[in-house]
């Protein structure tokens, strides 16, 4: 190929991928704009929301969501304690207060909070599992975590808290650890069939026991009076 020709290649392969990087450029923004628009919308659907009914804590929340997605700190925080306020046990909420501490980059704030709604529940197996949930969903792995020991710690005889770390250790691909927790649980509480599947898949055989049929009852015999003659 001559370097003339070689020169014109060049041109056009520049050309097509100023071309391409333009056109790519040019959806990205779109994608924002449209993004941004459906965020607006949810905005003052929620303000109407909220006008008929203030008290409302999920319409906070997500109100809360949709300003800390844009970086609005102070309004995000704002909704998230009017959420908390009428709804204190909003563990959705509480995660998200601690995401937007780290986010602020706060991040002793951040484990006051979390330390602070841990306690709240850390005997409470039922709420530990909806916090550290919440954690999860915030992607705070390690508040989640240290939400599930702490409560291991309180309650150690607790199968759903066992059961939560195993499925917490099996996403983060621990078999060994998941596995561990699984045996536990399924120790405690052997009606559980989804923890048995998940040993079954780690290779460890387990035998959910059968039902115990009622014992039929005796048939009551039933008296009747005698006739008057």
């Amino acid at each position: 190929m001559s370097a003339k020709v070689r020169i014109i290649v060049l041109e056009i392969t520049l050309c097509a991928l100023v071309v391409t990087g333009c056109a790519n450029n040019g959806n990205t923004v779109r994608v924002d704009q449209n993004a941004r628009m459906a965020s607006d919308i949810r905005m003052m659907e929620l303000q109407k929301e909220l006008n008929q009914k203030w008290e409302n804590p999920t319409a906070h929340y997500e109100l809360g969501q949709l300003y800390h997605a844009q970086g609005d700190w102070s309004k995000a925080e704002w909704h998230y304690q009017l959420a908390l306020g009428f709804d204190p046990a909003y563990r959705e909420v509480q995660a998200a207060m601690v995401k937007l501490q780290l986010d602020k980059g706060d991040k002793s704030k951040a484990d006051w909070l979390a330390n602070n709604y841990t306690t709240q529940v850390v005997s409470m197996p039922e709420q530990v599992l909806s916090l550290g949930t919440a954690f999860e969903k915030q992607g705070l792995d390690d508040y989640a975590l240290k939400c599930y020991t702490s409560a291991l710690q309180a309650t150690p005889d607790s199968a759903p808290v066992n059961r939560q770390l195993g499925y917490y250790y099996l996403h983060k691909n621990k078999k060994d650890m998941a596995k561990d927790y699984f045996i536990r649980s399924f120790q405690l509480n052997s009606n559980q069939a989804d923890v048995a599947g998940e040993l079954g898949r780690l290779g460890v055989a387990v035998r959910i026991p059968e039902a115990t049929p009622p014992k039929p009852q005796p048939a009551k015999t039933v008296t009747q009076p005698a006739q008057p003659k």
